[in-house]
């Protein structure tokens, strides 16, 4: 936008900043592409160093190749650990070294532009207790094309899973703004991508090293910056350009464990939630969080309830009320339940169908509320609707809290067992496709037919 492009920055009232880059068995040329646009891109005045951590990489080109190509190029350091220790500790060995007064993270698989490190130095110079993440572009994955984002960004969110989601920016956001450059407010961040004051980010407990290899660790640090004190930031001037994989390039088997970990120390009772939807991690060992509790109580750290109500306001909390909330098992399929596989590219473009019954939570989890909806609120806040003339059952964004819900939304559990649907007139119903695949559909209500009883269940 124009408006970034005239902007105007004093250097000698910036900050300087190390740049942090951990990597493990990343291929050369996506390496090589975000160390040298980190120094073509950043002012050399700004730049103290690139802090390159290997984090026990077994590829052979990353061992003495990098080292001589690296060895030619000016303020970038090569650390390398000597055993796998994960995103987390990986990140923070390296902000051990840091020199910079601002610690810049980025993954290692990047591209900066023009322009992308000043607008975030500017604002931590203004507010020591913001962390200022950029603008987040997309790279081709296959022809590493890169892709600006042009119009408002996004900021980060999170369903009840604690899984990142981006949304759009509320009403009330906007309005605070003064001016489309200024930062804009983000209840959470994406993840490797975001510049923080060193003294402050010591001050606030860098990252929770109990983390392990990957996941977690983003909403982790969004929950406490905001209830401690800080906030969290999204600036519209700063772009960097990253690689999304197609699949993820090493085995990511800890995102439960330090998901359970986040809702531990900062939760509270709204843990709850994430735990319904997540059963297994009921059973997750997520180690000693007791520093991390002291850390909390040290800071003076304010409630999830005071992050959920002035941070995050947007977010439907689920009622969970007991007996209204779990698995929606078949009476007469016994074996199987009510299941939504949202599609990625459109969440509410698929229809409610029948699964086998698996206790794991997500795409099986609904909540009946007190309003008589069917929520579903893994990756999006879904209701669950008859469209007008049509017998199956869709799934559309549910009205925000405190609106009048649609006719079409409102769902009778009876007494019998049957889920009716007042405003079609038909009930809930099981039935075997010719291919013998169980699947659902609306029809006219039977009070003695099985296929229509159904049953919550934890």
């Amino acid at each position: 936008m124009y408006e970034c492009k005239s902007q105007t920055f004093n250097y000698r009232k910036l900050p300087t900043t190390s740049v942090i880059i951990a990597f493990y068995n990343e291929a050369m040329s996506t390496l090589l592409r975000t160390i040298h646009s980190v120094l073509e891109m950043s002012p050399s005045v700004l730049l103290k160093e690139i802090i390159l951590v290997d984090d026990f990489s077994d590829k052979v080109y990353l061992k003495t190749q990098l080292e001589t190509y690296i060895s030619s190029l000016e303020r970038v350091r090569l650390i390398r650990t000597n055993k796998r220790e994960g995103l987390v500790r990986a990140r923070l060995i390296g902000a051990t070294y840091a020199i910079g007064d601002v610690l810049t993270f980025l993954d290692c698989h990047c591209e900066c532009v023009t322009g992308w490190l000043e607008p975030l130095l500017e604002r931590i110079a203004e507010n020591e207790t913001a962390i200022v993440c950029p603008v987040i572009d997309t790279i081709d994955w296959n022809t590493f094309e890169f892709y600006m984002q042009t119009g408002e960004p996004m900021i980060g969110g999170f369903d009840w899973r604690l899984t990142f989601q981006w949304h759009a920016v509320p009403e009330q956001e906007r309005q605070r703004r003064k001016s489309r450059i200024d930062p804009i407010r983000s209840p959470t961040m994406a993840g490797g991508l975001f510049a923080v004051s060193k003294k402050y980010f010591e001050y606030l407990g860098t990252y929770d090293t109990g983390m392990e290899v990957w996941g977690g660790e983003n909403l982790e640090l969004s929950f406490r910056v905001w209830q401690c004190g800080g906030s969290l930031e999204i600036h519209p001037c700063s772009h960097v350009g990253h690689v999304f994989p197609k699949k993820a390039p090493y085995a990511r088997p800890n995102f439960l464990q330090n998901t359970a970990r986040a809702a531990e120390v900062w939760m509270d009772s709204y843990k709850e939630h994430f735990y319904n939807r997540n059963p297994p991690a009921r059973k997750e060992k997520y180690g000693d969080i007791s520093e991390r509790i002291i850390l909390r109580d040290r800071l003076h750290c304010k409630s999830f309830d005071w992050y959920l109500k002035n941070v995050f306001p947007d977010l439907h909390v689920p009622e969970d009320r007991p007996g209204w909330h779990g698995a929606i098992r078949s009476e007469g399929i016994s074996s199987e339940c009510l299941d939504y596989n949202a599609p990625d590219h459109n969440p509410t473009g698929a229809h409610l169908s029948l699964f086998g019954c698996h206790g794991q939570g997500g795409n099986q989890f609904f909540e009946y509320t007190e309003n008589k909806e069917i929520r579903f609120n893994s990756v999006t806040e879904l209701c669950a609707e008859v469209p007008e003339r049509q017998t199956y059952i869709g799934m559309k964004h549910c009205p925000k809290d405190g609106t009048i819900i649609a006719t079409n939304l409102v769902w009778e559990f009876r007494q019998d067992g049957t889920i009716f649907h007042p405003h079609s007139g038909f009930c809930v119903t099981s039935y075997r496709t010719p291919e013998g695949r169980g699947d659902v559909h609306m029809a006219p209500c039977q009070p003695s037919d099985k296929n229509q009883f159904w049953k919550f269940e934890r």
